[in-house]
This record gives C-alpha cells, structure tokens and sequence, in this order.
C-alpha cells in the first residue's frame, strides 16, 4: 500500500539490471499519457514512487533516454525492459510496477494522464479469456517453460544473462 515502508525488489527481464527499495513508496499510479505508452509499447505505464535515498541499482546499470528535457527513462539495454521514470534533480525515483518481483506487493490509487487514456480501456474486462498455452509452437507451452531464459522473481547473488 502506498506509503508504507516496504522491501521490495525487481528487476529487468533478462537480469543484467535489478533493484531494491528499502523504505517507503508512494503514488503508485498508471499513467496513460503519450510519452508513457510509447516508454512501454502499451496502454498506460504503471509506476511507483520512492525516495532515491531508498532506491538502489543493486546489479547493473540502466541505459537512459530523456523523453524530455526535465525527464530521463531507464531501461535495461541488453532485454529493453522499462524500469525507471526519473524527473532531474528531483530527490524521488517512479520505477516500473510491472518490473517488481512481487507486482501484487503494491496496489495502484490513481489513474494519471487520462487525456491519453485509450476509448476501449473501460471495456477491456469485458474480453474473452483464455491462459497461456501457444498451441500454435511445434512444442507448445512446454517448449517456452523449458527454455526460458527470464530472471526469477527474487533476487539471485549470481545470475548469467540469456538469450541475449
């Protein structure tokens, strides 16, 4: 829950780049603008917030991009994995909601940016739902589980990057 003081940690997908939080978050928001669809090739991008002196890179560094003069995003230059929103100067750091280990850890109150907000977002529980299977790949969902190359979702002392 929003300012709570939580452990948390996360990272991107292939691994190269993790982080942990060791005080409080705050704000945890979907953003719907433009700027942020685009950072996450979706609809909104979910982010919370913490003070950078309780935020640490604790494997890797990420690669940045200044979406704007006041704005740098961070991502994993090795899998392109969205991990940080970071207004310069400012003493708070948003990283990506969907970058947790646990995502269910923290529960988003607000909806921001809405004027991007895509017209069919109201009607998306309303699709058909079906689990994960790629019936359409020669072996399956088997054949993904068996050769993953995705970091776990906890932190690991020693972890070689895959696939890239």
């Amino acid at each position: 829950m929003a300012g709570d003081v939580q452990k948390l940690s996360g990272g991107c997908q292939c691994g190269a780049v993790r982080y942990k939080v060791t005080g409080e978050v705050g704000h945890p928001h979907l953003c719907h603008c433009r700027m942020c669809q685009k950072a996450s090739g979706n609809f909104f991008l979910p982010l919370i917030g913490a003070a950078k002196k309780d935020f640490e890179w604790t494997r890797g560094e990420p690669a940045w991009f200044h979406s704007s003069k006041p704005v740098r995003r961070g991502f994993c230059g090795t899998c392109g994995t969205p991990l940080a929103f970071d207004t310069v100067g400012d003493d708070h750091i948003a990283f990506t909601h969907g970058s947790l280990d646990d995502v269910a850890a923290v529960t988003p109150v607000e909806q921001s940016g809405v004027e991007g907000r895509v017209p069919f977002y109201g009607h998306l529980f309303e699709l058909s739902e079906t689990r994960s299977n790629r019936d359409d790949l020669p072996g399956g969902i088997a054949d993904i589980s068996t050769t993953n190359n995705q970091h776990p979702d906890h932190d690991t002392d020693q972890w070689e990057v895959r696939g890239a």
